[in-house]
């Protein structure tokens, strides 16, 4: 493979600043790697939009990433969009390597104590075929209590802190109780890329010792494994400190807060129309 290939960057999308989170687990364990992230906050929140919208959206800011900055591989760091598109898109760009996030359900079952799950995601992930085809190859490893968060990402794009404590409180009272004892849920899957943004809120609402399981680290660890077996992999001496370039349909100073608040980065956000 080509040393330009190798430093191309790779793109990294979701319906706003959730996917962030993956971000952050990305330049963790690729640091000499350059990154475009989309922020499609415009189209947002995909979780309480219909398939063929999400479809719609993650082609075209897939096209886009390939057309405009020749990506390498493509990240998409949004659970509603991988239940609904990657499938699509995975056919439609068969030469890139594409990642896609799930919700850890299974280490959660495998390593809870009182077999008991806690799953908090967006209503479309949890209707979604991808979704209902993973809970059912679970069957019988534990027992999962599912639970729709309308209107949290929303409250997370908008950083209202008291719509975020609200909605965590409600929708963590909703699931039943939480804890280490028999019957009560010890492990909660963050199945939105979003939710880690309120692991604050989260802890006063189920305390400090339920176990809180996210994506992000096996999406990175995924990429990697991907790009070596295709030799693209940046060389280290060539990028010695990778660099991220930040785009979003929504409103700029929203992203670069959210990348100085969760990423300590000091980010120039460019505007950006994909019809």
């Amino acid at each position: 493979m080509s040393a330009a290939a190798s430093a191309s960057p790779i793109g990294v999308f979701d319906s706003g600043v959730g996917g962030l989170s993956v971000l952050r687990a990305l330049r963790a364990e690729l640091p000499h790697e350059r990154y475009i992230y989309v922020a499609d906050s415009g189209h947002a929140p995909y979780g309480e939009r219909d398939d063929a919208h999400v479809i719609a959206r993650s082609d075209a800011i897939a096209r886009y990433l390939r057309e405009q900055h020749s990506i390498k591989a493509l990240v998409v760091a949004c659970n509603t969009a991988t239940a609904a598109a990657i499938k699509l898109m995975r056919q439609d760009h068969a030469d890139l390597p594409i990642v896609g996030i799930e919700p850890a359900l299974k280490p959660a079952a495998a390593s809870s104590k009182t077999g008991v799950v806690g799953v908090m995601a967006t209503r479309s992930t949890l209707q979604s075929e991808k979704f209902q085809t993973l809970l059912a190859s679970l069957n019988g490893k534990a027992r999962f209590v599912l639970q729709a968060c309308d209107g949290l990402v929303d409250a997370i794009e908008r950083e209202d802190a008291i719509q975020k404590g609200a909605a965590c409180s409600d929708y963590t009272r909703a699931m039943g109780r939480f804890g280490s004892s028999e019957g009560e849920i010890d492990t909660l899957v963050l199945g939105c890329t979003h939710y880690p943004f309120v692991e604050l809120e989260l802890r006063r609402a189920i305390g400090d010792t339920v176990v809180l399981m996210e994506g992000g680290a096996p999406v990175a660890r995924q990429t990697r494994r991907l790009l070596a077996d295709k030799q693209l992999l940046a060389e280290p001496e060539a990028l010695a400190d990778g660099s991220t370039l930040f785009f979003t349909t929504g409103k700029a100073e929203m992203l670069a807060n959210a990348a100085r608040r969760w990423l300590r980065l000091e980010a120039a956000v460019s505007a950006l129309q994909i019809a």
